[in-house]
């Protein structure tokens, strides 16, 4: 019983910053109803801002957050721009471009790293990063317990921004039904812009929530971005309330494969789950709360 409970804190402490991950992806899926396929490199790109911080400027890495998080919001403002609104534009073009437009990003994103970082392991190590306290039996580690705090709060913060703001509520109206925004005055494409750059931003925050914990490399993006799709495809395509029960579940089935099969088989696990929807549950659970 003591395996099972410290397995299913660890499962929901990850599936805390899993779902920030997943946030992300499933808010620009539902404006721009493509799957960004540079959403781990994003991630990368922030891990690397906390780790230069940290590093050349002695910050704190959840203080990282204030750098990382609006440097991420600019440069996905700028991706989207730049990059996929002008393939948006020409109706010639499959939407399934707009796709392999994001996985080049994500290979310039990735050798950039490389080359201004090179391939070595790095790590941002502080006073935290190892301590642990214990409830009972059951060991919490101090900087997963404030990572996943904050990622709560950064989840209310957009779901306040999304119910309660004009700009939240011309995202929502867009990713509902874009046609009808437009007659009723929204500018999709600045809406389409904003979305990409909450998306890069949110992914961001877990990418810095993480460094306390994990180690960077410059092809780490790859694995977040599985993660992300399998995420999304739990919650239910474009469905943020979905993306939270995703990121749970797979925290959740990460942590019980690796404590009952093996630590090489976390992310096997959470693969097998995402087949296993495709096929019984297409929709995810947005179809289950229809949410």
């Amino acid at each position: 019983m003591e395996v099972f409970l410290q397995t299913l804190v660890a499962g929901i402490l990850k599936g805390g910053l899993y779902s920030l991950i997943g946030m992300g992806m499933s808010l620009i899926m539902g404006v721009m109803k493509i799957i960004n396929l540079a959403h781990g490199q994003l991630m990368m790109v922030a891990m690397y801002i906390t780790f230069a911080c940290f590093h050349f400027l002695g910050l704190d890495p959840y203080l990282g957050l204030f750098i990382a998080m609006p440097a991420l919001f600019l440069l996905g403002c700028l991706i989207q721009k730049y990059t996929l609104n002008p393939l948006m534009e020409v109706e010639t073009i499959l939407p399934e471009n707009q796709v392999l437009m994001t996985v080049g990003i994500g290979m310039v994103l990735t050798e950039i790293a490389r080359f201004i970082f090179t391939s070595d392991y790095k790590s941002v190590q502080t006073s935290y990063s190892g301590a642990t306290f214990f409830i009972g039996e059951t060991s919490f580690s101090v900087a997963l317990v404030i990572a996943f705090f904050i990622a709560v709060l950064f989840t209310l913060i957009m779901f306040w921004f999304l119910l309660k703001t004009d700009i939240g509520r011309s995202i929502r109206a867009t990713a509902q039904d874009k046609d009808a925004a437009l007659l009723m005055g929204v500018n999709a494409k600045r809406i389409t812009i904003i979305t990409f750059g909450l998306g890069s931003a949110l992914v961001a925050a877990a990418g810095t929530l993480l460094m306390p914990i994990y180690y960077l490399f410059p092809d780490i993006g790859g694995p977040f971005t599985r993660k992300a799709f399998v995420i999304t495809i739990l919650g239910g395509l474009g469905s943020t309330v979905g993306a939270i029960f995703g990121g749970v579940t797979l925290g959740l089935a990460e942590a019980f494969g690796a404590t009952y099969i093996g630590m090489a088989f976390d992310d096997m696990i959470g693969l097998i789950i995402f087949i296993l929807v495709l096929l019984f549950l297409p929709g995810g659970f947005k179809r289950l709360t229809k949410i």
